[in-house]
């Protein structure tokens, strides 16, 4: 029995499945490589001589893994690496001048330092080697005094930071992430969900923190609340849910003929077809909308387009205003396939198209959940 519990004591070391693919991962030492080149330029643009002032510290290195690899761990965000990088300097610098015994004056810098970052809400787990740079950096580190924490500290940090800002825009990547207001949430019918009050009571009753935003936990546990339930009808199709009744436009249509079709049906996107059926973009209201103004903003629109464009009075048309880039799916796809691209690609409305992928059909994101309901109630009837 000791040694069963010695081996599934060991097994708790054995480190989870990375489940990021390759391309994420390589994305992340490319942000790196190039976060920590341009930190340690900037630096060296701005000292000049490294004798007196590194250009790059070691802690900036553990801070790149959480920027580029972490991005969406709350101890990444730009607060964190800023405030607990200049507040750790701070305390060990402090903790170098005060406390004459190196060990003693680590341990107490570490102390403070993590109190402190809590306090402000600002912890970055790089942030502890930052203060024991100040306290263990040697001479050089220790004539800078308070200097430390301006430079290289803050300015490293800056630079690292800014270098993730736009490496991850460039990229399409979000960063920073910040709390956003919650959005309503929509749970499966008949399924028990929760609320943002019961997760956030479930947390305080943690005696750890997580390394997750409580958004980002929220929204990942809803995705694989959908997903569950949708999975227990991997039998039904988007055939079975779709609407058939579409309205669709071709690319020469008028915008505003396309715009009067949206206000008659009250949809909010309209498929564009080609002469075949085929799906070749997607039009929404928002595309149209500028289509809709009057009086001066109107005036003053055609000012500009008759500028622009000479002085051709052509209204404009469907094709020059619709996304070409459109989602699409067919009527054998089961209807589970369709939560990660309404919960997780943000789509709204998804053309379904037949054997010939000529359009047979709109899903909506109520069309989803009013699809499950109905299986789900049919499904009882059957069992009772």
């Amino acid at each position: 029995m000791t040694r069963i519990a010695l081996l599934r004591w060991l097994q708790g070391f054995l480190p989870a499945p990375v489940t990021l693919r390759w391309t994420e991962r390589l994305r992340a030492g490319l942000g790196a490589l190039i976060g920590i080149a341009l930190t340690g330029g900037l630096a060296h643009l701005l000292i000049g001589d490294a004798s007196a002032i590194p250009y790059l510290i070691a802690p900036m290195g553990a801070s790149a893994v959480l920027l580029f690899a972490v991005p969406a761990s709350p101890l990444a965000q730009p607060w964190s690496i800023i405030g607990g990088n200049i507040v750790s300097a701070t305390v060990g610098v402090s903790c170098a001048m005060f406390v004459h015994d190196p060990v003693d004056a680590a341990a107490l810098a570490i102390c403070l330092a993590i109190c402190a970052m809590f306090a402000l809400r600002c912890v970055h787990p790089p942030s502890g080697a930052v203060a024991l740079t100040a306290v263990l950096g040697g001479p050089s580190i220790h004539a800078l005094g308070y200097g430390f924490v301006f430079a290289p500290v803050a300015i490293q940090s800056a630079a690292l930071l800014v270098s993730a800002i736009a490496f991850h825009a460039l990229t399409g990547h979000r960063y920073p992430h910040g709390h956003a207001a919650p959005k309503p949430a929509v749970a499966p019918p008949g399924a028990d969900s929760f609320t943002r009050a019961d997760l956030q009571a479930v947390l305080s009753r943690r005696s750890e923190l997580l390394d997750v935003d409580p958004d980002d936990l929220e929204a990942l546990l809803r995705e694989a609340q959908l997903q569950a339930y949708a999975r227990r009808f991997t039998e039904f199709t988007c055939a079975d849910i779709m609407s058939r009744a579409i309205v669709s436009v071709t690319p020469e249509t008028s915008a505003q003929a396309a715009l009067a079709l949206i206000d008659r049906h009250q949809v909010k996107a309209l498929p564009v077809i080609d002469a075949t059926r085929r799906v070749c973009g997607i039009v929404t209201r928002a595309d149209l909308a500028p289509v809709r103004r009057d009086g001066i903003g109107q005036r003053a629109q055609q000012a500009i387009e008759r500028l622009m464009r000479g002085p051709s009075t052509t209204p404009p048309l469907v094709a020059s205003l619709m996304t070409t880039d459109v989602c699409t799916v067919k009527t054998s796809t089961a209807i589970a396939d369709l939560v990660p691209m309404f919960a997780h690609l943000g789509h709204h409305h998804i053309p379904v198209v037949g054997a010939h992928d000529q359009l047979a059909g709109m899903i909506t994101e109520a069309d989803l959940i009013s699809g499950l309901y109905r299986q789900s109630f049919a499904g009882e009837r059957k069992t009772a």
